[in-house]
């Protein structure tokens, strides 16, 4: 019994006992954002995005923001107070807001004296406050955010660190005392700004600030804290203001506002409005999350940073490792190669396979121009040695042409001795024997002359050959052995100039063994041998050879092999003549082919080559 009743007295003060977790489940998801600044200025506006990335990131649902600019800098006293006081006060009297945010120590001084008043229990989340203020307002405990710490020693090393042998700073800025987050940095100028000299432009119109600052010594930095107003009462916004300073300034500035750094300063230990967004933000959604801010601690910020603007650095000539560690620089233009890397590894790739295919094909036609010249040196060998073939075949003529001379000039010779014997010789006439004779020597003279051209190795040469010429050089050369033969040689040349490219002397080897073998051919004939060497041109484009004879002609069946290696139809044959002018005419690029005529019988040879262009 008695435990039952323990029980039951548990489970009614479990109901009884008031939820925390319940209650603030039940808190409006609206935050009235109070800045105590211009909220149009760059500053607030990146506070502004940071609360509401941080917010809406973190949300299950909707939450709604309401924005204030209270505008402390440019309007003060007790009578705006009060009409700011009255103006929320009517604004929000029917919106139900969760959390307060605000941004400076101005906002949060106000929203502590009218909250009783006007937000009653609403928790309070502050930014942009720093230490001394903090400890200045001696919070609640209801009242939590987070704290800066900005160093005027912070940025003096920074401007040590930026322009060698510093020895001058410049001020820049509001009067110390309506800064916000600068405020102290008047009193730690003593200390921070030992040993260097002092320029102190706060406070001073905008005109002479201009002024001043585009005349600054050698060796100077100017410290731009914020500007609002000038000493002739003249309202700015603290980056118009910069821009203003920046127009003239000879010297670099160094910022403590990160939207200023993209402005024209060199950068420095900023704060970054975005991060004071989203710590408050943090702060902001752990209360509307149901967790009572008396129990978030206020906690120091991390949203200073040295950040660099590295186009300015450019312009004072300050390196990445002259910066504090851990800085970040802005803004760098990536050379070519970060810029085009992607192209420029394409195009180097590009260039190595068509540089790769280049020597690929010049190795190539290196190749094939060694083995053309090896092929033509077999060739020439190969002709030559036909040549030295033919040669032994004509050696009864040729030796009959030279005894013809000899014979004769040993006859002239001894005639005319006998007239010089007499006793009254006739000189005449002897000079009459001595130009026989030194006629027949010429003759003797050509016909050994027209051998050792026959028999001389030369190399190939690819020029301009005359057709004509080359087969009536060879009509010439075989004239007397046609003699001895009983063969009538006819050439019946083109009446057009045919001009070929090649070796003479090959093709002339070519047209030598076709006039010989014709010879052959017609040996068995006891009458009419007749060989008859044409050129005509064929086409415009090529010219034709033709050796016919008056043989019997070439079995049809065999008119394919002619040219066949080894194939002969003589008794004392090889068979490597004809093979041999094939390959010659090849290599000149033409064609050469056998054929029966149709009347008179007898084999024709016709070979074909290209003219050349002139």
């Amino acid at each position: 019994m008695g435990d039952w009743i323990s029980a039951l007295l548990m489970s009614v003060a479990v109901v009884l006992t008031p939820l925390p977790v319940t209650a603030q489940e039940l808190r409006s998801r609206s935050i009235l954002v109070l800045d105590q600044s211009q909220s149009t200025g760059p500053f607030f506006l990146q506070v502004f995005a940071g609360l509401r990335a941080g917010i809406d990131g973190g949300a299950s649902a909707h939450t709604t923001l309401f924005s204030e600019s209270l505008d402390l800098s440019r309007f003060d006293g007790d009578a705006y107070d009060e009409s700011l006081r009255r103006h929320f006060s009517e604004k929000y009297r029917d919106k139900d807001i969760g959390v307060i945010v605000t941004m400076g120590a101005g906002a949060l001084e106000l929203v502590q004296r009218w909250r009783d008043e006007l937000w009653p229990g609403i928790p309070v989340v502050f930014g942009m406050v720093d230490e001394i203020d903090y400890a200045r307002l001696k919070l609640p405990n209801d009242i939590t955010g987070s704290t800066l710490k900005t160093r005027l020693a912070d940025s003096i090393g920074v401007a040590r660190a930026v322009v060698p042998d510093l020895e001058t700073v410049v001020f820049v800025g509001d009067h110390w005392d309506r800064q916000n987050i600068f405020g102290s940095w008047g009193l730690e100028i003593p200390k921070a700004t030992a040993g260097l000299n002092v320029i102190d432009l706060v406070g001073a119109t905008m005109a002479e600030v201009r002024k001043r600052v585009e005349a600054l010594p050698a060796r100077s930095a100017i410290i731009y804290s914020a500007m609002y107003s000038d000493g002739e009462g003249t309202y700015y916004s603290p980056a118009k203001a910069f821009e203003l300073v920046a127009e003239k300034a000879n010297r670099p500035i160094i910022v403590a506002a990160e939207p200023l750094v993209e402005l024209g300063s060199i950068g420095g230990s900023v704060i970054v409005p975005g991060l004071v967004g989203a710590d408050a933000a943090k702060l902001a959604s752990r209360i509307l999350h149901g967790e009572p801010a008396s129990s978030i601690p206020v906690t120091m910020s991390q949203a200073v940073k040295p950040i660099f603007n590295w186009l300015q650095m450019q312009r004072w000539g300050v390196r990445g490792s002259d910066l504090p560690p851990g800085s970040e620089i802005r803004f760098r233009e990536p050379n070519v190669w970060e810029k085009y890397r992607w192209q420029s590894l394409s195009v180097a790739a590009a260039l190595l396979i068509q540089a790769g295919l280049i020597s690929i094909l010049l190795h190539e036609r290196h190749g094939r121009a060694i083995a053309e010249r090896e092929s033509r040196n077999r060739l020439t060998e190969l002709a030559h040695a036909n040549r030295q073939a033919t040669a032994g075949e004509l050696t009864s003529t040729i030796a009959h042409e030279l005894n013809q001379p000899l014979g004769t000039i040993l006859t002239n010779a001894e005639t005319a001795e006998l007239i010089l014997s007499s006793p009254a010789p006739n000189l005449s006439e002897v000079k009459e024997i001595l130009a026989d004779i030194r006629r027949d020597d010429i003759r003797a003279s050509e016909v050994i002359h027209r051998m050792r051209s026959f028999l001389r190795r030369t190399p190939f040469e690819d020029k301009a050959v005359d057709l004509n010429d080359t087969v009536r050089k060879v009509f010439d050369f075989l004239s007397v052995q046609a003699s001895v033969r009983k063969v009538a040689l006819y050439f019946e040349p083109s009446g057009e100039p045919l001009q070929v490219k090649g070796d003479q002397v090959q093709l002339q080897q070519v047209i030598m063994n076709l006039v010989v073998n014709s010879m052959d051919a017609m040996a068995a004939i006891p009458n009419g041998r007749t060989v008859i060497g044409r050129t005509e041109m064929n086409g415009g484009s090529s010219a034709v050879v033709s050796i016919s004879d008056s043989g019997p002609g070439i079995p049809t069946e065999k008119l394919n092999e002619v040219f066949d290696p080894f194939f002969t139809t003589k008794q004392q044959g090889m068979g490597i003549g004809l093979s041999i002018s094939r390959t010659i005419v090849q290599a000149h690029n033409g064609r050469i082919w056998a054929e029966n005529q149709k009347e008179g019988g007898g084999a024709v040879f016709r070979l074909s080559l290209p003219l050349s262009l002139s």
